[in-house]
Parts: structure tokens; sequence; C-alpha cells
């Protein structure tokens, strides 16, 4: 028997209690279902993100050549009204080099990156470095010339580890936290951001600086505003930095030798979204719009597997597998790709704010439903419903059938810190997926571990079949999903 039509008698059973509920298209999802395992393209996308463009820091070259590249992929779908929207972001940033090193007393390769944005440092600093960890602001100003031009750890060392993954959300019936891990820096007796600027002003070389990683994972961001006279900062491997500090305070005479080769991006200061769509067919509906985005930048430390190319593989998958079947919606299905998330969700920011004005009646109507891809690893559990009772329905039976293929369950929570919020805050019904949190907190996400062995070809497949199905099922509706206020 021809495995769509065995999916689709496996599923017969569903539709009797479904159909009281909302139309559910049971061949079309055996269909989907098809395209997406028998000849899927999802891994070989996801490898040309992660292993061939890499880091995509919005700003930099990487990040506009993964814009560029995946709207060529969506023109080779033959999808309309391909192109990139930009807006203003401000310079670049990519590291070019780095060295670091512990010379004496014995030598020992160092574990680490600077700070996204960090200026470079004036050559190598090679020499003993200065351990601060216990000093007053005044002690850094009276002291100020034992600290000029050298190497500083700015911290104590690093004691307080994260260790648990946030609960997971398909399983729990507790809300469920979102975002990057609490904070763990150590005690300090200085406020970080007016140390900052007091290093700056006394002239040190470079900051070294722990985190809350462990077995050697480190969590390293970075600021866009950082000025060009910071000083150049590196978050090392907390066992590597309270190694040091240990040396330093058992009276060892230690030396370091570090060097970052950074480079700002200054003629293109554009951020940039992709955009590509499936045009709505019905005389009515077609100019209603069904959207689904995630998005492409990443952090610098890795490849950005988990946060966020596996929502991107599978989002350029599942217009793959609406184009390969010739789908013809009732509404317009529009694709998204955002860059400058991880800098505060800008790019969707920049689009909300530009296509759906608050006294722009007629467009934010058109809007049928925004959903987003993006927290958490691989596979599509389910959707966090931001209280949308109503919407929760709908999209249970829809699901339903999913099930089959690894979904689990809608919940009716709200989470927040990424895209989707933009849509929300607009007073637009946006709603993000729901996905597996195993090693996402303490392993993954925003460290120098995200790579391609995180994610899994099933989990990738299974998620574009759940987005093209919404996707689908959103687009062929009589009605729009439903809205809740602002709350």
């Amino acid at each position: 028997m021809p495995r769509p039509l065995a999916l689709a008698i496996a599923l017969l059973p569903w539709a009797g209690s479904l159909a009281a509920q909302e139309p559910v298209d049971l061949d079309m999802i055996a269909r989907i279902k098809a395209e997406a395992t028998e000849r899927s393209q999802v891994m070989s996308i996801f490898n040309h993100l992660t292993n061939v463009i890499g880091p995509r820091l919005t700003g930099s070259p990487a990040f506009l050549r993964s814009a560029e590249w995946s709207a060529g992929r969506f023109t080779g779908m033959d999808l309309s009204d391909v192109h990139l929207e930009s807006w203003e972001f401000g310079r670049g940033w990519t590291l070019e080099g780095l060295v670091l090193e512990m010379t004496a007393p014995r030598y020992f390769p160092l574990f680490g990156y600077p700070e996204a944005w960090t200026p470079s440092t004036a050559g190598v600093l090679d020499g003993e470095p200065v351990y601060i960890g216990h000093w007053t602001e005044d002690d850094v100003r009276t002291r100020a010339a034992e600290i000029r031009g050298r190497v500083v750890l700015a911290s104590r060392p690093q004691e307080a580890f994260i260790t648990e993954d946030r609960v997971q959300p398909a399983d729990a019936d507790e809300p469920v936290r979102i975002g990057a891990p609490r904070s763990l820096r150590p005690p300090s007796s200085i406020d970080r951001r007016a140390l900052a600027g007091l290093l700056q002003e006394v002239g040190a070389g470079a900051v070294l600086r722990p985190n809350q990683g462990e077995h050697g994972t480190v969590f390293v961001l970075g600021r866009r505003s950082t000025a060009d006279g910071a000083t150049p900062t590196v978050i090392l491997a907390a066992e590597h930095y309270n190694m040091i500090v240990r040396l330093i305070e058992s009276g060892e005479p230690v030396r370091l030798k570090v060097r970052v080769d950074a480079r700002y991006h200054e003629n293109d200061t554009n951020g940039y979204n992709v955009l590509a769509e499936i045009p709505g067919v019905d005389p009515e509906l077609g100019d209603e719009v069904v959207m689904v985005g995630a998005h492409l930048d990443s952090w610098h430390s890795a490849t950005g597997a988990s946060d966020n190319a596996d929502a991107v593989a599978s989002l350029l998958e599942a217009a793959r597998i609406l184009s390969a079947l010739g789908v013809r919606p009732r509404r317009t299905i529009r694709f998204a790709l955002w860059g400058g998330e991880e800098q505060g969700l800008l790019g969707s920011r920049y689009h909300v704010s530009e296509h759906f004005e608050d006294d722009d009646v007629e467009s934010r109507a058109k809007l049928s439903v925004y959903f987003n891809h993006d927290p958490g690893t691989g596979a599509i559990y389910g959707w966090y419903m931001e209280g949308n009772a109503a919407a929760k329905t709908i999209f249970d039976a829809w699901l339903e059938p999913l099930k089959e293929v690894g979904a689990r369950r809608n919940v009716i929570d709200r989470i927040g810190s990424t895209d989707h919020v933009s849509f929300i805050r607009a007073g637009l019904p946006g709603f993000n997926t729901l996905q597996d949190y195993v090693d996402y907190d303490v392993r993954t996400h925003h460290t120098n571990t995200d790579f391609y062995e995180r994610l899994s070809e099933e989990d990738l497949q299974e998620a574009a079949i759940v987005l093209a199905t919404f996707l689908y099922h959103a687009a062929m509706r009589d009605e729009k999903i439903p809205r809740v206020p602002i709350s």
C-alpha cells in the first residue's frame, strides 16, 4: 500500500472526533508527511546554515550571506515576492584571530571567546595578569598603574553553575520560563558596568571573565553598543578562569598571552529580514495572510544549530513541501526569516511597525495568524497558546493527527523573549512552538557547543511536517484564527 494512503487510513479513527470541532484534512497531512520523509532536503539546508555558513551574527558578512542564500532557496521553490527587507542596525563585527594561552608556571592553552563587538587588543599582551576580584572602585583608581596595558581578571572564581534545564514544557503542568538561564555571576565589590567604565578609564589591556557554564561550556554574548575604546573582553571556560585565580592566590608566577583580532563592518549598517510567500487564490480571502517566522541570526561562539538554524531549516523545508505539493492556499502564506532577534527582536519589531501600524486597521485585520519557531531544540511538540482558549481548540484538532509523528500537546501558557512577542505587543495573534529543552539551558543555548551534532534528521523532518500542516490548515479554513485582547 502506498505510504500516503496507509497513513491516511491509520489516521481515520481521528476523523469522527475532529469533524465536530474543526476540519482536518487527513489526506493533505499524509501527503505532507510523505514529501517530508521520502524527499527531504532538511538536513542539506541545516548543514549549509551551520557548517558551510557558520555563525550568523547580525550585521556580519556571514549573516548577509545566509540571508541571500535563504532568499535563493525560496526563489528556487518558485515562491513569490522573495526579497530582503532592510532596517537600520549599526555596525557588524567578526572575530578574525585569537591567542589565549597561559605560559607560566606551565604552558596551558586556554579556552574562551571574546564578547561580540569587543575591540581588538593592542597586539599581543604577554605578561603577568592582575587579579582584582576583591578590589574596590578606589583600589582601581589608586592602583591604576598596575592595570594599565595588562590583562585583568575582573571577577572572583565562578562557583555557581547552570546544572539543570528548565521543566520540560510538553510534560509539565506548571508555567515554563523562557529566555537565557538566570545569571549566576560571582559576587563582586564593584558593579559590573561601573567596573567596565573604570577599566576603560585606566587603560586596561584586556579583561578576562568566567561564565556559568560547566564542563567547558562557555556562555558568551556581546553588546552592539560597545564603544571603540572599550576594554577588550574575553569570556573563559569557568574551570580555566578559576585555575588562574587560584594559581595567583597561591603565589605562583602566572604569565598569560592574549591577543584579540576583531573587525568592525561599517560599509553596510543594515539588518535584514528575508520574506517570501505563496499567494492566496481565494477571491475573498486571498489577501489575508498566514505567516510563519524564525530568526536567522545567531551568536558567534558556535554555529547556531539549535538557536536557531534548526527552526530555519524546518521552515525552509515546510515551504519546499507546500510548493512541491502544488498547494494553492485560500489565504496567502508568508514566510519570514528575521535578523536581530538576539539583540532584542529587532527584525520582527521593524516588520510589525512597518506593516501593521496601530492606525492601519485594514492591514491588521488581514493577518490571520503568526506562527513563530524558536526556543528549544528540534521537533515541535505543540504550541504555546498565549491564553487563547478559542485558538487552542482549533490547534488541538490540527495537532491530534500529528501525534503519530511525535507531537504531544498545546499548552495554554504564554512564552516570551522571542519574535512572536513583536506581534502580540501590537495586538496581533502570535504563537510560538513548544520544543525540547533537554541540554538546552545547561549546554547549547547561547554557548560554544551549539553545533550540527545537537540535532537529528527525524526531529527536523517532524518540525517541517508540523509547520506545513498548520500553515496549510490556517490558510484553508473559513475564518481567521480567533484573537484575544492584549493583556
